[in-house]
């Protein structure tokens, strides 16, 4: 987690957009067979790695983000922009792109 730490320094969202990191598919199933590249499929369980300080309202004032740092999230399947950095895959969403918030 330190290298996802030291990528998530360097990347600040803005406004309501939150940086993800896409849990790894499964590779092996419950009884040992492994799953063929082409048959797995994208995770759609993340790891929230960065958020933004949240969206203006027309007011000027703003309005806080409803996931922090560490929260697991279920994502659209697709959507999002692909950022590559380090060698690791994350990916920006906006917050209300976001499905759900897994606890």
């Amino acid at each position: 987690m330190s290298a996802v730490s030291a990528v998530a320094k360097k990347i600040l969202p803005l406004f309501d957009r939150v940086l993800i990191q896409r849990a790894a598919a499964e590779t092996k199933t419950k009884g040992g067979l492994y799953i063929p590249e082409k048959a797995q499929s994208k995770g759609l369980e993340a790891v929230v790695v960065a958020v933004g300080p949240g969206a203006r309202a027309e007011s000027g004032a703003s309005i806080p983000m409803s996931v922090a740092v560490g929260d697991k999230v279920l994502l659209p399947e697709f959507g999002g922009s692909k950022i590559e950095m380090e060698g690791e895959e994350f990916q920006m969403f906006r917050e209300t792109d976001i499905v759900a918030k897994l606890s």
